[in-house]
């Protein structure tokens, strides 16, 4: 699991989203209030919502389609999360039965962590 979660609030906008996946080079950041998980947001997502590809100048046309969204509106809802003791296998199995690539790991509720299946392949190359 990666510990230093980066992760965004309900109240932060759809540009910083962006900044945070290019400046990192991740593709999920939970999305939490009070460090509580109310959602996941995906690259993929931003993605969907973007006409980027429509035109020319790509930033303006990002500014006006994030502007008219809010994180709330585009993150995915009733996050499937796991606790720090789930087994790599248990974890796996979620991922590999499921539309989405990353598991927030909570303790009492709170974000502490997070799986990707990137996480999974990087332990599945360095111990077999």
């Amino acid at each position: 699991m990666t510990e230093n979660v980066i992760a965004l609030n309900r109240t932060d906008d759809l540009e910083r989203a962006e900044t945070l996946f290019n400046k990192y080079r991740i593709k999920h950041i939970p999305v939490v209030c009070k460090d509580v998980v109310i959602g996941m947001l995906s690259f993929t997502d931003l993605q969907k919502i973007s006409l980027a590809e429509a035109t020319a100048d790509e930033h303006d046309v990002n500014a006006v389609v994030y502007n008219s969204y809010t994180i709330e509106q585009v993150m995915t809802k009733n996050v499937v999360t796991i606790t720090a003791d789930t087994t790599i296998k248990e974890a796996a199995t979620i991922l590999a039965n499921s539309a989405f690539h990353a598991l927030p790991v909570v303790e009492e509720g709170m974000l502490i962590g997070i799986v990707t299946t990137r996480d999974l392949l990087k332990y599945y190359l360095k111990n077999y």
